[in-house]
């Protein structure tokens, strides 16, 4: 029995799960384990308190001979300095100090790429129905802390996987509103460039927030209103006592408050806008992959039609996009899937 070490490094947490190579993309989990990253030094102590647990499934420590690592930060020659957390990761020294003979190091959001490979119906809604094309690009896009973008491409009867930082190109306003809402981040953060990333994540939820609230184009609620002012008083801090991102989706989807509604409106045809703009720029017949923390939380306002509407207006071109499929991932674990695929490719 060959065993594969998958994971999924945060700031905030690590999710670990062995499973057992098989030729197909899918695998039996054999064990699974979630841990606070910040309780400890390294990845190492993680693992190893890991492979112990799982002593008493197997009934001595099991010895994976490969792993891969998805790591939230850039990935440099299997080496990353995680974005949160002071961690410094090396696979090199991760096969030393863990004895497993070859480990692989990806950037989180190509884990979430190959994680599509390894998903079934039932983790999918899809969006706009159209016939994929084989052997065509595969687009992935995904709001969540930032903005993550990449692709995959038909080689040698496989996928290869490429992530991009596609996230942080331009804001490209589309009318009037966007055109006063980057003059509104231009001020706000004292820069002349607004990347999309700005806008389209949960960061960007709170900024459009902030800016129809400062507008007044709808009067603010005083819960919701004191969560944003903590938020506000806490900038500069790594950890936040609040989360104003999702309290604002959360009270957009229960329709309970117009200012929240509105934002989430913005957000949304922002967010396919974007969509729209890689897809344009890959032709994706292959499909386009919305993932990412937010858009399964917020499926409702995504099916009401503003993102593909948005997705989908793009002049003379529009009709290139109608035939892409479009899907949203359901599956939260996608970058662990991703990340298992992976492993079993190494050699």
């Amino acid at each position: 029995m060959t065993l594969l070490l998958a994971g999924d490094i945060g700031g905030t947490k690590t999710i670990l799960r062995l499973v057992e190579d098989s030729p197909g993309p899918s695998w039996q989990t054999l064990h699974e384990s979630l841990y606070s990253s910040r309780d400890f030094p390294d990845l190492v102590p993680i693992v190893q308190k890991f492979l112990l647990a799982a002593k008493q499934q197997f009934g001595t420590i099991p010895r994976p001979e490969k792993a891969c690592f998805a790591i939230a930060g850039p990935v440099v020659n299997d080496t990353c300095v995680l974005t949160n957390l002071a961690w410094v990761l090396d696979a090199r020294r991760l096969e030393t100090e863990l004895d497993i003979g070859k480990i692989h190091l990806i950037n989180d959001f190509a884990a979430v790429g190959y994680g599509i490979l390894g998903l079934e119906a039932k983790d999918l809604d899809t969006l706009q129905q159209a016939t994929p094309q084989l052997d065509a690009p595969i687009g992935v896009i995904g709001a969540g802390t930032g903005l993550g973008e990449g692709f995959l491409i038909h080689q040698a009867g496989n996928y290869q996987v490429f992530a991009t930082e596609g996230g942080h190109a331009d804001f490209a306003p589309r009318n009037e509103l966007e055109f006063q809402l980057l003059q509104y981040l231009r001020d706000k953060y004292d820069i002349q460039r607004i990347s999309v990333e700005r806008v389209v994540s949960g960061q960007g939820i709170v900024a459009l927030y902030q800016f129809l609230r400062d507008r007044q184009v709808a009067q603010e609620s005083s819960e919701i209103g004191e969560i944003v002012r903590t938020w506000e008083r806490e900038t500069g801090r790594t950890e936040k006592s609040v989360d104003p991102a999702a309290v604002i989706a959360q009270a957009a989807l229960e329709k309970r408050d117009r200012l929240c509604e509105q934002t989430l409106q913005m957000f949304v045809e922002a967010y396919g806008a974007e969509a729209g703009n890689l897809a344009l720029k890959l032709l994706p017949y292959g499909g386009l992959y919305v993932a990412g923390g937010i858009a399964a939380k917020i499926l409702p306002l995504i099916q009401e039609g503003s993102f593909l509407r948005a997705f989908g207006q793009k002049g003379r071109v529009s009709p290139l996009l109608e035939r892409v499929p479009v899907h949203v991932v359901l599956n939260a674990q996608v970058g662990l899937i991703g990340a298992a695929i992976c492993a079993s490719r190494m050699e």
